[in-house]
C-alpha cells in the first residue's frame, strides 16, 4: 500500500478534529437544552445518544460528500492542464518563470529552474503553481469519513458523562466546565493544523461553545418552564 503523504495525513487529522470538535459541541449543545427543560435523566441521556448517532453518520456522510467534492475539482484542474500544455506550452512555462520571478528570484536563475521543473514533469509542475496541489496528493474521501465517523462519537462522550455522572444540582456548570476545556484543545489542535493564530483558534472555539450551550440551555428552560 502506498504511504500517504504529510498533506494526505493532515487532511485526515482535520477531519477527526474537526469531527470530534463537533461531537463535543453537538451533543453539548442538546443535553444541556434537554437539561434545560427536564431533570430527567433518562431522557437527557437518551437525547445525547440520540444526537451522538445522528451526528456520526452526518459527519461522516458530510465529510464524504465534501471531500470527494474537492477530489472532483482537482481531477478537472489536473484534465484541464493536460489540454492547456499540449495546446500552448510556452504560455505555461511564462507563467511558472513568471511565478518564480514575482517570489524574487533572479530572471536567469528562474528560467533555468523553469526548464528544470517543466523538463523533469510540467504537469505537476503546472498544476503545483497554477492551482496549489499535488498531482497525486488527492486525499481519500473514505480516510476522511472514517476519521469523522470515529472522532465524532469519542467527542460525544465527554458531554455525555459529564450530565449523567455529576450530581443533578452541578451537571450543568460541570458539563459546561468540561466542554470547555475540551473546546480549548480541539481548537488549538485545529489551529496547528490550519496554520492560523493558535490563541484566536483557541477563544474562537471556545466562545462559540459558550453561545452554544448557553442558547440552548435558555430556550431548554423557556420550553421546560
Amino acid at each position: 500500500m502506498k504511504e500517504k503523504s504529510l498533506a494526505q495525513r493532515v487532511n485526515v487529522m482535520r477531519a477527526a478534529v474537526m469531527g470530534a470538535n463537533d461531537g463535543i459541541l453537538s451533543v453539548a449543545g442538546i443535553v444541556i437544552g434537554v437539561a434545560g427543560a427536564t431533570t430527567n435523566s433518562y431522557a437527557i441521556f437518551i437525547s445525547g445518544i440520540a444526537g451522538m448517532l445522528a451526528g456520526t453518520v452526518s459527519m461522516a456522510m458530510g465529510e464524504y460528500v465534501s471531500v470527494n467534492t474537492q477530489k472532483d475539482a482537482q481531477k478537472r484542474a489536473v484534465i484541464r492542464q493536460k489540454r492547456a500544455l499540449e495546446h500552448n506550452y510556452q504560455k505555461e512555462f511564462e507563467f511558472v518563470k513568471h511565478n518564480y520571478l514575482k517570489q524574487g528570484i533572479d530572471e536567469q536563475l528562474a528560467e533555468k529552474a523553469t526548464k528544470e521543473m517543466m523538463s523533469k514533469d510540467a504537469l505537476v509542475t503546472t498544476v503545483r503553481e497554477r492551482y496549489g496541489f499535488e498531482v497525486s496528493e488527492f486525499t481519500s474521501p473514505y480516510a476522511a469519513a472514517m476519521s469523522s465517523m470515529v472522532a465524532f462519537p469519542l467527542g460525544s462522550v465527554l458531554p455525555l458523562v459529564a450530565i449523567s455522572l455529576f450530581p443533578n444540582a452541578i451537571r450543568i456548570i460541570a458539563t459546561f466546565v468540561a466542554v470547555i476545556i475540551a473546546l480549548s484543545f480541539t481548537g488549538y489542535g485545529a489551529a496547528v493544523l490550519g496554520n492560523a493564530n493558535r490563541k484566536q483558534g483557541v477563544l474562537r472555539n471556545v466562545v462559540s461553545g459558550i453561545l452554544t450551550m448557553v442558547v440552548t440551555y435558555v430556550i431548554g428552560s423557556l420550553i421546560g418552564s
